[in-house]
């Protein structure tokens, strides 16, 4: 039988109904038995944010490679990628203008995972007795049983979807967009993604830190203003849209009977698979970087941490009420063709070349922030050694990721990503008592 075909039968298999039904049952259960954590400290994540005490932003000498601030940056950097310019339109594509409804209640509830991880990472950093601390899944699993083969999977798990989502995926989009909008060859974008890559990962984990700072500022403004132009231009059909996105997501005026139940369907799922993947709220990313911080304050960290996931789910929905709102929706195009088109409404030809800025830029910062998640991968697996063998992998894949198409290993990368998120979940679940203890001590104490 054809690799391909099995996994993509696979893939279609694992994110599918059940996975979906069995996080947002997990995703309530969070949210109710924290009390709706994400929505009582919103505005304490904008203000530990945004006004980090110094005690925060502390390194500890030979243990910590980042502050909880400089986490948060990079916690951004990965959540921002293709998968909001790209992954957004294609959600709305293939499954209407209601995915973007659903993207957001499961956004929404899924902020409770992205807390739950963070503080796990934090808290169990807090107490190792390691000079270094390799944070996240890979730390408090061994907590749970079976902890120790849990641990490792997970990081394995980590390590090759670092390599396909966070590395080769986002080196092809980066070509594609370069190569069709002014015409840099392919061997070029190849060769300079291969320099850049060497250049910060023989740097180690201080040069990525600051090249994500640097990175994150500029995508971010750059992509909330020019959305927010294109919205501020189609200003009289933002409200239709909006009724179009609600309901779309529970009706279909233009079919009717059976095939108006398939359009919510397919509306409910791919808003929620979009959800789930444009945060990566319960995959565990949030917690590795977050667990690089020393931090001695677990709470606070998983507060701040839901702040980069609502930041994320703003750019999605932002997308999608752009595509919808300048009626692009309805041209039949699908990816980074259908959100180039509905910047075109707007900018004319130069639409092309603000989606392509963006897409470089997006793609580049999750490339880069992916190289320490996919480093803290590997430390773990090896017990710190062959850490060159690292350098060579990831700038290799960056390399080759820019030359070949990477379909035919999405079907692996999808396999990857609900192994992570079904073990980081397990780890949650297990683990909540802690989480509801410590998060209600903290809440007395205010």
């Amino acid at each position: 039988m054809n690799l391909s075909l099995v996994l993509d039968n696979i893939s279609s298999l694992l994110l599918g109904w059940p996975l979906i039904i069995l996080v947002v049952c997990l995703s309530v259960l969070c949210t109710v038995t924290l009390r709706f954590v994400q929505v009582r400290y919103f505005l304490k994540a904008w203000k530990f944010t945004l006004f980090p005490e110094k005690s925060d932003e502390k390194k500890v000498k030979g243990k910590v490679d980042m502050s909880p601030f400089q986490a948060f940056v990079n916690v951004l950097n990965s959540s921002l990628g293709n998968g909001s310019v790209a992954g957004m339109a294609t959600a709305v594509y293939s499954g209407g203008p209601g995915a973007a409804f659903w993207l957001l209640v499961t956004s929404f509830l899924t902020m409770s995972f992205r807390f739950a991880e963070v503080f796990l990472s934090a808290y169990f950093g807090a107490r190792a007795k390691t000079k270094k601390t390799i944070g996240g899944p890979m730390l408090y699993l061994k907590e749970v049983v079976g902890g120790k083969y849990l641990a490792y999977s997970y990081a394995f798990f980590a390590f090759v979807f670092g390599l396909i989502g966070g590395n080769a995926a986002q080196t092809n989009s980066v070509r594609l967009s370069l190569g069709e909008t002014w015409g840099v060859p392919t061997m070029v974008t190849a060769i300079i993604v291969l320099l850049f890559m060497f250049y910060i990962l023989f740097g180690g984990a201080a040069r990525i830190v600051k090249i994500s700072e640097a990175i994150v500022p500029v995508k971010v403004a750059v992509f909330f203003i020019s959305a927010s132009i294109v919205l501020l231009y189609h200003y009289q059909s933002i409200i239709p849209a909006l009724q179009i996105i609600f309901s779309s997501a529970f009706t279909s005026k233009a079919v009717a009977g059976g095939a108006a139940g398939f359009a919510i369907q397919r509306a409910v799922q791919f808003g929620m698979m979009r959800g789930i993947f444009a945060t990566e709220s319960g995959l565990g990313s949030a917690a590795i970087l977050f667990g690089s911080t020393g931090s001695t304050k677990p709470v606070r960290s998983g507060i701040m941490s839901m702040l980069a996931a609502f930041i994320s789910t703003s750019v999605c929905f932002m997308v999608s009420l752009c595509i919808v709102a300048s009626g692009a929706w309805m041209t039949g195009k699908t990816s980074t063709a259908l959100t180039i088109a509905a910047y075109n409404t707007v900018f004319g030809q130069f639409g092309g070349w603000v989606v392509t800025f963006l897409s470089v830029s997006f793609g580049m910062g999750v490339l880069v922030t992916f190289a320490y998640i996919t480093r803290e991968a590997w430390a773990y697996l090896t017990g710190g050694k062959f850490m060159w063998m690292h350098i060579i992998l990831y700038s290799g894949v960056a390399f080759a990721g820019a030359l070949v198409k990477v379909d035919a290993v999405w079907a692996l990368g999808d396999i990857v990503t609900a192994g992570m998120l079904l073990i980081n979940l397990f780890g949650i679940i297990y683990l909540l008592p802690v989480i509801k203890k410590e998060l209600k001590a903290f809440s007395a104490k205010k």
